[in-house]
């Protein structure tokens, strides 16, 4: 098995890399190895490497940065990601493609379901709509994973902005009324190894799913479970979102239901304490 794989140098990407290694033979690209800005250069990449798997785990996913660089954020997630889809088709190659919760406006009040319509409320979250719709209009076979709160053991994330704003800050406020799923590249890594690893994976047809952790928190819950873990000690103030201005607008709910991959795949993350533990060892 051939598996491309772009956004090596990403949270998911780098987990990826290494959860992928033993199916086959993995190529793993960064930005300058295969730039989904640079559309003249994916299709001739593409038919020079001829994978039979494409993973794409390479995105634009500054979401404040994303309202003032609206071009750069479609380039990366919506033109880039169509080229993969159509050369994908050309190659007879299967594409697999991460997506969001953010394509939601969060005013459902239970978990989102693939069918339910979406909304989004900012740049990030239309530009990766836009991704979904190119895949599934290119024709070709396709599993696009929506997930939710990425974090890792490395990287830019929440967590690591926690842990840092404890040692210099006397008290955090954290924004106590976005309710989701913090879910660890190492989770999803795992299941996208799972996913690819099933035996009858050809039989089954393209499709969107949703991959999330279980259960779910707030941002202050999350935070107060992250500062736990760590063994630090400084005092947390919930707050509304209103009281912690950002340029884009994030949904209140962004729970997402995972029961179309548990009944297609046979596979249900672990709950995001579970999750957290886990990246929390690899800290150390």
């Amino acid at each position: 098995m051939r598996i491309l794989l772009t956004g090596r140098t990403g949270q998911v990407g780098s987990a990826l890399e290494r959860s992928l290694a033993p199916l086959g033979q993995v190529r793993a690209f960064d930005r300058q190895g295969l730039d989904l800005c640079d559309l003249k250069s994916i299709r001739p990449k593409l038919r020079s490497e001829m994978p039979d798997i494409i993973v794409n785990a390479a995105a634009h996913t500054a979401v404040d940065r994303a309202e003032k660089e609206r071009d750069l954020a479609f380039a990366i997630n919506s033109l880039g990601v169509q080229e993969l889809a159509l050369e994908a088709k050309a190659i007879d190659a299967l594409l697999v493609h991460f997506s969001t919760d953010f394509v939601f406006d969060g005013e459902k009040p239970s978990p989102y379901i693939e069918t339910d319509a979406p909304n989004p409320l900012n740049v990030y979250g239309w530009s990766k709509l836009e991704g979904e719709r190119a895949i599934e209009a290119s024709g070709c076979r396709y599993f696009i994973f929506r997930t939710s709160w990425v974090y890792a053991p490395g990287g830019r994330n929440f967590m690591h902005a926690i842990l840092a704003a404890a040692k210099s800050r006397p008290e955090l406020r954290v924004v106590d009324d976005q309710h989701g799923a913090p879910t660890s590249s190492l989770a999803i890594a795992g299941a996208i190894a799972k996913v690819l690893a099933d035996p009858g994976l050809a039989d089954k047809a393209s499709g969107l799913y949703h991959m999330s952790a279980g259960g779910e928190t707030t941002w202050h819950g999350f935070a107060e479970a992250i500062l736990e873990a760590r063994g630090v000690v400084t005092p947390l103030v919930a707050i509304p979102s209103t009281e912690y201005p950002v340029a884009a607008k994030r949904p209140k709910n962004s729970r997402l239901d995972n029961t179309k991959l548990a009944a297609t795949f046979g596979i249900a993350l672990a709950g995001w304490r579970e999750g957290l533990a886990a990246v929390m060892r690899a800290l150390d």
